[in-house]
């Protein structure tokens, strides 16, 4: 059985040009009275610290839904409803973390994103560009999703996977997703007091993390579960990440010194290109393939490309050049990449041989229905 990558990233990163994102969970940042101050104010300083030891620090935060509800007490959890406290918490959430940074010495600049504005490559180039800047100003970005436009279809689901993104985005060479759990434990460690925590995600299997990974949090949307899902996306693109626990004290300082807390995600391999990243973010995705058993070991195993032969169902809407996720029949996404045809023309043309396509549709786009130059892998040890 193949096990996450063991050990921290292979990649030798200068330390002094090293790029870091961290995200910290809504039961850190808010509570019923409304922003936790403190812990502002102290992951300020830690990020000065950092900063002039020469890294480059963008932070992903939540809370805003958190902080709009202390401040109006607004029943139920409708997506309008928390549009609507995302409207009102996102305010005072900033201004806590101007005045903190400030303290510090530092300028921080809002980053608001949604799914919609990252669809097609120009607007994630575009994203790209603006956070880019920020760091070449030597601005701190703080990232949030826009739950006052965001949508139930449009929406990341968690910033879990906003941080991801945004690393990619960034070009990261580290992913640091905080909250109130110490890391990855062995079982849920505020019920089972015997639960032990998971040092380094290589040690166990991939179908004993997914177990043992637990559901949504108490405050937020992201759970365990959403956090090894996107400790996984990140690592497969080259990121180092670690689940640590954000109450730890100098957490951020102490992991940039090399300190073992956490569970850590040893990069799989060496950061993968602008496009590569681009390809391999669910957010542009607009569909999904199913494949058979022998398709997917041939694509994460051989390098092939993907044919028709070995799809057996075709999901969502989607046009020729469109960006799909493929997974297999257990329902594990694998990779992402730009199909050669439409849905409709796919659903037509799945479990059939190459040679048949032109008889079928009455003209062909080519014996792939994704070549191996669009596709890439999100897991690089899914074989």
């Amino acid at each position: 059985m193949r096990r996450i990558s063991a050990g921290w990233g292979s990649r030798v990163t200068s330390h002094a040009s090293r790029r870091i994102v961290v995200k910290c969970g809504t039961r850190l940042l808010a509570g019923s009275s409304g922003v936790n101050h403190a812990f502002v104010a102290n992951m300020a300083q830690q990020i000065a610290q950092v900063r002039v030891q020469g890294a480059q620090v963008a932070l992903v935060t939540s809370g805003a839904v958190a902080v709009g509800r202390s401040i109006v007490a607004l029943p139920g959890d409708a997506l309008v409803t928390r549009q609507v406290l995302a409207a009102i918490g996102q305010a005072p959430l900033m201004s806590h973390y101007s005045e903190c940074f400030a303290e510090q010495g530092m300028t921080v600049a809002q980053a608001l994103l949604s799914r919609a504005d990252l669809h097609n490559r120009t607007g994630y180039l575009n994203a790209r560009n603006a956070l880019s800047g920020l760091f070449d100003a030597g601005v701190v970005p703080i990232a949030n999703e826009n739950d006052v436009v965001a949508t139930e279809e449009l929406r990341f689901g968690d910033n879990d996977r906003l941080s991801v993104l945004i690393a990619k985005l960034v070009g990261a060479d580290r992913l640091y997703i905080l909250s109130r759990t110490a890391g990855l434990y062995t079982a849920d460690p505020e019920s089972e007091p015997s639960a032990e925590l998971i040092p380094d995600a290589g040690a166990i299997s991939r179908v004993e993390l997914e177990r043992i990974a637990g559901g949504a949090s108490h405050g937020g949307l992201g759970g365990m579960r959403s956090k090894l899902q996107a400790a996984i996306e990140a690592s497969a693109d080259g990121i180092d990440v670690v689940i640590a626990g954000g109450d730890e004290p100098n957490v951020i300082v102490r992991l940039e010194s090399g300190e073992r807390l956490g569970t850590r995600f040893a990069s799989q391999g060496p950061r993968r290109s602008s496009r590569a990243r681009w390809l391999s973010s669910s957010v542009a995705q607009r569909g999904s393939i199913v494949v058979d058993e022998g398709a997917r070991r041939a694509l994460v195993s051989n390098g092939s490309s993907l044919l028709p032969a070995g799809i057996t169902r075709v999901e969502g809407a989607f046009e020729r050049g469109d960006l799909v996720s493929l997974s297999d029949s257990r329902g594990n996404v694998f990779a992402r990449g730009l199909v050669n045809y439409a849905s409709g023309d796919l659903a037509r043309i799945r479990g059939q041989p190459s040679a048949a396509i032109g008889a079928i549709l009455g003209a062909s786009s080519g014996d792939e229905a994704v070549h191996r130059n669009n596709l890439v892998l999100i897991d690089r040890d899914a074989e």
